[in-house]
């Protein structure tokens, strides 16, 4: 879903609406560039994704967001400095965390065009554990590999085009599924404080009734916003213990398996379907979580060898 956009040349207008839409900040113009701010803002759900571009040098003095902030670069620079010492400089073509939530951060943008993405770091917790309890933390500024760092800027730039689309981006069920492709992402490509290997308790917990109850939950909960850590409350292991049991005894993760189920819901939709009745591939991949007509036909003919469209006409 998108905001209405914001274009000023005006730096104490450009504050004021830095303030609004993020959280309490200082700006100032540090070069002689005449000042030109273009900002638009897309949403999924809780997560936002915002298209920068600022024609001048902009000095910042940020208190915490409150939201984990990544950043990618076009043109131009985006200079972080940190609250520990130290400083980190974003270069075209470069992804990595701009600033935690809990941290004040400040720097300079310099002549950008750039995006970020914000997103509440809970939703890493919707997947995983963190090591020694608590929530899970980003815990570094860059992705762990430039294949990592390529893979993130690649989800990042689907997510926007889903929020874009307004068909898509206002299914609560889209959002949750674009908000744990996110955070699947984030855990896969940032160094983070998930933990890594399963205990001697989830390996114990690995077995078949765990698989039973995992996928019980599942298919009563098909139409629902649904995160690992509820899928293990349910079959009373951790989410560690949980994923290691369905990859134990089915070779998938739940959330694969959760895809599947919710690609039989569509296959029965589409079949159950009668001429006239308004019934389109979109609007039944989307009513079952799948953001992307395409990626949901890909799928779809991989799985029962013939197109979601055949289906529907016969």
């Amino acid at each position: 879903m998108r905001n209405p956009p914001f274009d000023s040349d005006d730096l104490a207008a450009t504050e004021a609406f830095l303030n609004d839409a993020y959280t309490r900040v200082r700006i100032g113009n540090h070069g002689a560039r005449r000042v030109r701010a273009r900002i638009r803002r897309a949403a999924l759900g809780t997560v936002n994704f915002d298209q920068l571009d600022l024609g001048f040098d902009m000095t910042y003095d940020a208190e915490p967001l409150g939201r984990v902030c990544l950043v990618t670069v076009h043109s131009g620079r985006v200079e972080q400095h940190r609250s520990a010492g130290g400083s980190d400089t974003f270069a075209p073509g470069q992804t990595g965390v701009l600033t935690t939530h809990d941290l004040p951060f400040s720097g300079v943008v310099r002549t950008s065009r750039y995006d970020i993405t914000l997103f509440d770091p809970v939703i890493l917790d919707r997947l995983t554990i963190a090591e020694g309890g608590g929530r899970v933390r980003v815990n570094g500024h860059r992705p762990i590999s430039p294949a990592a760092g390529r893979r993130l800027r690649r989800v990042l730039t689907h997510l926007q085009q889903i929020a874009a689309d307004p068909e898509t981006a206002t299914s609560p069920l889209t959002a949750a599924s674009a908000a744990d492709y996110l955070a699947a992402t984030v855990l896969a490509t940032l160094p983070t404080t998930a933990a890594s290997e399963p205990t001697g308790t989830d390996r114990r917990d690995a077995h078949p009734e765990t698989v039973r109850r995992a996928i019980t939950y599942l298919e009563s909960h098909l139409s629902e916003k649904v995160a690992i850590t509820d899928v293990a409350a349910a079959a009373f292991v951790t989410p560690r213990a949980l994923q290691l049991a369905f990859r134990r005894h089915l070779d998938t993760t739940p959330l694969e398996y959760l895809q599947r189920l919710r690609l039989a819901a569509a296959h029965e939709q589409l079949r159950a379907a009668a001429p006239g009745d308004g019934q389109t591939v979109a609007a039944v991949a989307r009513r079952w979580g799948f953001p992307h007509p395409g990626r949901f036909a890909t799928a779809y003919r991989r799985h029962y060898g013939r197109t979601p469209g055949q289906t529907l006409r016969d």
